[in-house]
């Protein structure tokens, strides 16, 4: 399911907490995006279009919880990237970061970590 940046922006804020009214959402996220009202319930209708959430009536108002599961969404992104940009190899994006100055000696010690953790499992 593919989802815009302005609408996962939505999806970010009914991952943090739900069921939501669409005033909390505009609340969550209008703010810090400089959206009016309408934009954000065009946004909510969208994903209800698209499946990645649901709305129960609760009296006069709709209460928005996630459909589409953050983990399910973020691995579909993470590939999505990878393939696209780096020919779906982990090692060339790795050295890309790497050659921008992108990586700290923390994501180093991560990554030393990981690989160390795959090679005793194989």
């Amino acid at each position: 399911m593919q989802i815009s940046e302005a609408e996962s922006v939505v999806m970010q804020a009914l991952w943090q907490s739900s069921p939501l009214t669409a005033e909390d959402v505009v609340t969550a996220v209008a703010e810090d995006q400089d959206w009016q009202a309408p934009t954000v319930k065009t946004l909510l209708n969208r994903l209800l279009k698209k499946g990645a959430i649901k709305a129960r009536r609760e009296g006069r108002r709709f209460l928005y919880s996630p459909v589409l599961d953050r983990d399910t969404w973020l691995a579909q992104q993470s590939e999505n990237l990878l393939d696209r940009l780096f020919g779906g190899r982990v090692g060339p994006m790795v050295a890309h970061f790497s050659e921008r100055g992108r990586l700290t000696e923390k994501d180093l010690a991560e990554l030393r970590a990981i690989l160390e953790k795959l090679d005793d499992g194989r």
